[in-house]
């Protein structure tokens, strides 16, 4: 076991002549099941194929990066990285950013803006027989026409101007794989499960084309209320003289498929080449932490994650993740604290639809909006015993809960199981400071977002508020708070802002909306934007943005 080749040198050291597949990524190259890149190259080196890595090529030379590795005899796979490039590179307000957490010594400037097209046109141009796969959340998010907040405008699908044969969209462990067996036998690519691509016929659910969403922003707005269902047949959309078909995905991992890509044999740290440049940020959060599962049923507006890892819940088995756990404890720069054990929400792991039939036919966005769905099992028991165990491990001290939580989720149908996660959440897993989500105050600006009402929020923080006083606790909540988004006037971050302050609530993890492709919050901004008759207020212009931010402020 080792690093995979990202260089004509360790190549030779395998005594390899060529490879099957070459990973681009606009990302470091860290050999972690939370880094996308290392997930892919493991999963395919897993099935007997000679796997190199291309970590954050150079573009702006002579492009030697891109040719060093060789032509891959089955295909190129292209991703931004973990983060789309321009989410990464830009502010709400379109400032520059001074950093990148996914590079050594979170050194800017190593990635290009839209850096799957960027790598994707590249290559294509080097190696135009060789196939180019796109994948990752970039591409993933990208797949249809797009709002694109630094352009200001809607784009068309990212393979549009990449020139890429495909892309991969949402986890793409199982279609890649579907992929380079194809390609291995000769086979049609093209009819594989959870891909999209440019083709000429037109069959299964149309949306409206491109042309039709740039002459009218109520058809965007509508073909994205038809991609949050996450269709089970082939979609089309016509660009030009293209059309778009996206086909159906793969059913949600089962817990063994799932296991198995966590089980791979990671290095689980940065290539050792990064040691002069200084750590990487955003290995150095995640290192001693642990994902227990993957998508999320809470279908927020302005949040893309059920769009990438799915509705449903894809959840690791205990054995797998105690095995983990066991791994990170013996790492000899582990002190005994796990920094987080969960998944985009936390309290999410094992839990699911009780009768599945019933989930498979439903076409809510959210189980957990308007109210919780009654077909939702929302016992966390599974997560009690997890924890439990994970903490009877030899050199693990201490077990936080560094994720987010759904705070509803544990006031609904309160039982024994439910309270007591709630407990030792706050007694044994908080390092301090709990990460709550409210997101705003106000009843309307909060049904545009799909969240809770803020009563939900100021019952739970009454009950935490209880039990650190029982226990002579110093632990706080820290409220996620979001201004600007869709439906939220100056007057509405007024009222937050007088709230908070009667709360006694000191806000520090606050951001503006920014308007992220495939989002309904990004439609409803771009409704707003073409001055759309059936747009809420929303504050496109940067002097509004500013001025809804600064109330935060005012509560200090």
């Amino acid at each position: 076991m080792g690093f995979l080749p990202i260089s004509r040198k360790e190549m030779d050291s395998l005594g390899w002549d060529y490879v099957d597949v070459v990973i681009v990524s606009g990302d470091a190259y860290v050999d972690h099941p939370s880094f996308g890149h290392a997930v892919i190259a493991r999963i395919l080196e897993n099935d007997g194929l000679r796997v190199a890595v291309l970590p954050q090529p150079n573009w702006q030379d002579d492009l030697r990066d891109f040719k060093k590795l060789g032509q891959p005899r089955l295909f190129f796979g292209i991703t931004s990285g973990c983060l789309d490039s321009i989410v990464s590179h830009y502010t709400a307000n379109k400032r520059l950013r001074s950093d990148d957490a996914y590079t050594p010594g979170g050194e800017a400037g190593f990635r290009p803006d839209r850096a799957t097209t960027v790598y994707s046109k590249i290559l294509k141009q080097l190696f135009p027989r060789t196939p180019v796969i796109l994948g990752g959340i970039e591409a993933s998010l990208r797949r249809t026409t797009h709002y694109d907040f630094m352009e200001g405008r809607l784009l068309p699908s990212i393979l549009c101007d990449s020139k890429a044969d495909l892309l991969v969209y949402g986890m793409g462990e199982k279609p890649i794989l579907e992929i380079a067996k194809k390609l291995q036998r000769g086979k049609n690519i093209y009819d594989t499960k959870q891909i999209a691509y440019l083709g000429t016929h037109n069959t299964g659910q149309e949306l409206y084309s491109h042309e039709n969403c740039l002459a009218d922003s109520n058809k965007f707005f509508e073909n994205t209320k038809i991609l949050e269902q996450t269709p089970t047949e082939i979609i089309t959309q016509k660009i030009q003289d293209k059309i778009l078909i996206i086909n159906p995905p793969f059913p949600q991992m089962t817990e063994s498929e799932i296991d198995k890509s966590f089980d791979l044999p990671y290095m689980r740290q940065p290539h050792p080449r990064y040691k002069k440049r200084g750590n990487i940020p955003a290995y150095e959060m995640i290192k001693h932490s642990i994902t227990t599962h993957r998508g999320c049923f809470g279908g927020c507006a302005f949040c893309a994650i059920s769009a990438h890892q799915g509705k449903f819940i894809a959840s690791r088995s205990e054995k797998s993740i105690l095995k983990e756990a066991k791994e990170i404890a013996e790492l000899p720069d582990f002190k005994g604290n796990l920094s987080d054990l969960g998944g985009p929400s936390a309290n999410m792991y094992k839990i699911g639809g009780m009768d599945k039939d019933l989930c498979s036919k439903c076409k809510r966005v959210s189980c957990l909006f308007p109210k919780i769905c009654q077909n939702l099992n929302t016992n966390h028991k599974e997560m009690n015993e997890l924890y439990k165990k994970v903490l009877h491990i030899k050199g693990i001290k201490k077990v936080f809960i560094g994720s987010g939580i759904r705070h509803d989720m544990l006031l609904h149908n309160p039982n024994e199981q439910n309270t007591l996660y709630t407990e030792n959440l706050i007694l044994h897993h908080t390092s301090g400071r709990l990460k709550l989500a409210p997101e705003h105050t106000e009843s309307h600006v909060l049904k545009i977002m799909r969240k809770p009402d803020f009563a939900e929020y100021k019952k739970f923080m009454f009950i935490f508020q209880k039990i650190c006083e029982k226990h002579g606790l110093k632990t706080q909540i820290v409220p996620y708070l979001m201004s600007s988004h869709p439906g939220c006037e100056t007057k509405d971050m007024k009222a937050l802002s007088r709230i908070l302050k009667d709360l006694q609530i000191h806000p520090e993890q606050v951001q503006d909306f920014t308007p992220t492709p495939f989002t309904l919050s990004t439609a409803l901004f771009y409704l707003a934007l073409t001055k759309n008759k059936n747009a809420p207020y929303v504050a496109t212009g940067e002097r509004e943005k500013r001025e809804q931010k600064e109330m935060f402020f005012n509560v200090l």
